[in-house]
């Protein structure tokens, strides 16, 4: 029960830095593009980890057989590759979308995954118990009552950012695969170079950053590349590693509420008393599918 507390803590944390980064990402597209910033970031990402993971090879002499350490190097580089395609799509997507919506609202439908994640694991024979198809609607409500405008519905940009929230499901689902068998930090470093090689392939193609313009981007990159790369995706893989995935979609949902927080506080952006009702509603349904979670999934 501790350890699955702690990871709840982990993944709450994720959430908070994961929806502030919304501004990172909304004010980074005002000096280079959506692909060029994503290289960056992934690069500060995978960077800043290195650090942590030589000193826990220092700290912690390493014990393992030759056999242990072959097999975990191939399943380090199947969960490299395997998050790593995940995770650029998704990001690649979602900062597209993010050139034209604000950081609240991107937040809001970027958390779409949490329709995604009870899908995709139903798919692969996990069956829902009703307090969680409780909280994911209440979940779902609110994240109506945060997005949905009347006379406005969805544009063309809101479409984007859903796709981007369905491969961010698939990111979820192939990390709670993994975050078992790899070190975490070791695993969450190798995906964001994945992401960084991907990404500089689409800078090549589509686009002319200019030193300048990185420069004066610093900001929205360092925040974006260490804290929401290299602390909250590993975050993310250890706090997996003792929760289901449907339960970390649902904290991972909160993401929107901190976007909206951090759209107030630092871009000036208003919530309508249907918002904050809809924040109310998303952290009921977190709060409900968080209580006897040993009972909420059957395989």
């Amino acid at each position: 029960m501790k350890n699955k507390i702690i990871a709840n803590l982990a993944l709450f944390i994720t959430a908070m830095l994961w929806g502030l980064s919304f501004v990172a990402q909304r004010a980074g597209m005002e000096y280079i593009g959506p692909f060029t910033f994503n290289m960056i970031r992934s690069i500060l990402g995978g960077l800043s980890l290195i650090p942590v993971i030589l000193f826990v090879k220092v700290v912690l002499p390493d014990k393992r057989s030759d056999k242990v350490k072959k097999a975990q190097h191939i399943n380090l580089t199947r969960a490299g590759i395997g998050c790593g395609l995940a995770l650029f799509a998704a990001m690649t997507i979602q900062q597209y979308g993010m050139q034209y919506v604000g950081a609240g609202k991107g937040g809001f439908i970027s958390a779409l995954y949490i329709i995604f994640v009870p899908i995709l694991s139903v798919l692969y024979g996990e069956r829902l118990s009703r307090k969680i198809v409780l909280s994911v609607l209440l979940a779902l409500i609110g994240l109506y009552l945060l997005c949905y405008k009347s006379g406005v519905g969805f544009d063309i940009s809101d479409l984007i950012l859903l796709v981007g929230a369905f491969f961010y499901a698939v990111h979820i689902i192939v990390v709670n695969y993994y975050s078992n068998k790899v070190n975490s930090i070791k695993a969450s470093c190798a995906q964001f170079f994945v992401v960084a090689i991907l990404s500089g392939i689409l800078v090549l193609l589509f686009e002319t950053p200019t030193w300048d313009s990185i420069v004066e981007c610093r900001v929205p990159l360092l925040y974006a590349g260490i804290l929401t790369c290299g602390v909250a995706y590993t975050l993310q893989i250890f706090g997996q590693k003792n929760t289901l995935p449907v339960i970390a979609s649902l904290i991972f949902c909160l993401e929107s509420v901190f976007a909206v927080i951090g759209g107030v506080l630092i871009l000036n952006e208003t919530m309508s008393v249907k918002e904050i009702l809809g924040c109310l509603f998303m952290i009921s349904g977190v709060i409900l599918s968080n209580i006897n979670v040993n009972e909420d999934t059957k395989h």
